[in-house]
């Protein structure tokens, strides 16, 4: 080969190589975008607690438990149905219009389902949800939430089902005397309240109750002296207080000065039965306090102890014992299991665009095929049953004792109540 030929070689070579170099970097991994399909799918979801306000001591405690839950199904379980869960968690600080426009931000950002802690925060975003087929989860519940059933659920039983529950334990198990035991109601001035006062307008006649008083605080309350000096001259035999801790422990306070307790027996709902009680009403001031409760006690044994308690130590110690984290420990296992079956049954990509034809989807697909499901034993099966939006319809009662919750009951299944049968509901 002569110089000549192969310096024009080495031209057309070297042409060659340059012509070759751009096609070469636009295909280097670093650069290529990853296909479509290997893009992580992710569900949108909503969740909407108070952590700070009058409510914090819950609020706190149960967006905590909600986000560690959803960090243990994407880390280890790698979300559901190939797609992650992302949550949009916001706080409400136990305000009605503060919720209202959390909910509509919800639907505006795309998520599929919302959840709240607490009643007062779900009656407040109900209306928009439910105008707009907004799927939705309240942790504690009270029947003007579904009833009529709409697009909102009650992940436990509702405060008129702790009422019940509670009164039928009383009869059957403390009750000595003749005739109708009488009850004195103390009752937080939102639908915490309000769900057991409906409860016993429409079912003490049937329980074989007098409801002898019907009085009202604030969640600010700091004193219930004057309330519960007119209860006393009505000599009750039962306290019974549908609200939340901090006022629930200022009432017992302000019933043992006034030496009202010991004497009567008091219950309280499941929102005001937690270890906030405990703590700040003082072990010895609630020694003896009955309530309810969903869920059963830390350190039970039912598969899905272990992980919770895993999660709650490492990443949040000072919740390890707290029933609240429990319940929204289990309110997002629900979740993810209602977005798991939507995904099998319709599909993700009708789930995608978190529009109202996905929230639909949701609904039919998701929260109505619930069966049966176990929540790792944490709290009673989870089933849709058409007409009855409550998820979960066992309770528990548990007894103050030396400071601590124990069980004195087995599981209670509350029978569903048909309030909106009544005139007087709503009203």
């Amino acid at each position: 080969m002569t110089r000549k030929t192969l310096i024009v070689a080495g031209i057309l070579c070297l042409a060659l190589v340059v012509a070759i170099l751009p096609f070469a970097s636009a295909c280097a991994p670093t650069a290529a975008p990853a296909p479509e399909d290997q893009q992580p799918k992710v569900l949108k979801v909503g969740m909407m607690n108070p952590t700070t306000g009058v409510a914090a001591e819950k609020g706190r405690v149960m967006t905590h438990a909600n986000l560690d839950a959803i960090k243990y199904i994407n880390d280890e379980l790698g979300g559901v149905s190939g797609c992650l869960i992302e949550p949009l968690a916001l706080d409400s600080t136990y305000d009605a219009t503060k919720a209202v426009t959390i909910v509509k931000r919800f639907m505006d950002e795309g998520c599929l389902l919302f959840t709240t802690a607490s009643s007062k925060e779900m009656s407040a975003a109900m209306t928009s949800a439910n105008e707009a087929g907004f799927p939705g989860i309240a942790c504690f519940s009270s029947p003007a939430l579904y009833r009529p059933p709409q697009h909102i659920y009650g992940q436990t039983p509702d405060y008129g089902d702790d009422a019940i529950a509670f009164a039928n334990f009383y009869l059957q198990n403390v009750w000595k005397g003749e005739g109708k035991p009488k009850f004195a109601l103390h009752l937080l001035n939102n639908t915490t309240g309000y769900g057991a006062r409906d409860a016993f307008r429409a079912k003490a006649d049937e329980l074989g109750i007098e409801i002898i008083s019907t009085d009202e605080h604030a969640a600010t309350t700091t004193s219930e002296m004057e309330s519960l000096t007119r209860i006393k001259d009505l000599n009750p035999d039962v306290l019974y207080i549908s609200s939340t801790p901090a006022p629930t422990a200022v009432i017992i306070k302000n019933a043992r000065d006034l030496g009202i307790y010991p004497g009567v027996t008091i219950g309280c709902c499941h929102a005001g039965l937690t270890k906030a009680l405990i703590d700040l009403g003082g072990a010895d001031v609630v020694e003896g306090v009955y309530g309810t409760f969903p869920t059963v006690l830390w350190g039970d044994d039912v598969p899905g102890m272990a992980k919770m308690t895993e999660y709650c130590q490492n990443l949040h110690p000072d919740d390890v014992g707290n029933g609240d984290y429990m319940t929204s420990w289990a309110q997002s296992l629900i979740v993810a299991k209602i977005l798991e079956l939507a995904v099998q049954n319709a599909g993700y990509d009708a789930l995608a665009a978190g529009d109202a034809a996905a929230w639909q989807a949701v609904e039919t697909q998701g929260f109505h095929k619930l069966d049966n499901y176990n929540v790792g034993g944490l709290h009673g099966p989870v089933s849709y049953t058409p007409g009855d939006n409550r998820l979960d319809k066992s309770n528990l009662i548990y007894q103050i004792v030396d400071g601590e919750l124990t069980k004195v009951s087995d599981w209670v299944e509350a029978p569903v109540i048909k309030y909106e049968e009544y005139d007087w509901f709503g009203q």
